[in-house]
């Protein structure tokens, strides 16, 4: 079966750097990841769905949607500070999850989220954030969502935060 095109270049690109430590060069990429500015996450999971890396950006930091998938592939199979990097036999066996993010939006009320729809981005009034995606299995409500993504933020619970919500565009 053929993967997804989004996939298939975070695989590529995953595979190309560590057979070669090079980033593939893009050729015939499709438009719609050639053109458009988005900001992305790149999730590696095990066959039991156990998280093998998961590194992503909340604005886009590249000049195309690809250069996103393929910055994010490489620093969630190699830098993630929670994982040993990924080791070309193992690429194979895992799963790849590219998650296209819209354009965050500031919320005022937990009112507005929903863990199900809604990633959720809580930023500290010096800027530091802290990112959750939507649906994450095992996370039951909001407000364990907001402590799961201020955590992540390294941003503690007396501390004001503003609210933002994002959807996302999920490739698998």
């Amino acid at each position: 079966m053929k993967k997804d095109i989004f996939v298939q270049l975070a695989y590529d690109t995953i595979k190309m750097f560590l057979l070669e430590e090079k980033i593939p060069q893009i050729k015939d990429t499709p438009l719609e990841i050639a053109t458009k500015r988005a900001a992305c996450f790149v999730s590696l999971k095990e066959k039991d769905g156990k998280l093998r890396g998961c590194i992503g950006t909340i604005r886009p930091m590249y000049k195309n949607l690809a250069g996103e998938i393929m910055a994010n592939a490489i620093a969630a199979s190699q830098h993630d500070p929670r994982f040993e990097a990924v080791k070309i036999d193992e690429l194979d066996d895992l799963a790849i999850t590219i998650d296209v993010l819209s354009e965050p939006e500031q919320v005022f009320s937990e009112d507005d989220l929903d863990i199900k729809r809604y990633g959720l981005i809580v930023q500290a009034a010096d800027g530091r954030d802290g990112v959750l995606l939507p649906d994450i299995k095992g996370v039951k409500d909001i407000k364990e969502q907001i402590t799961i993504a201020r955590e992540k933020g390294g941003i503690t619970p007396e501390e004001e935060i503003a609210l933002f919500r994002f959807t996302v565009d999920r490739h698998q």
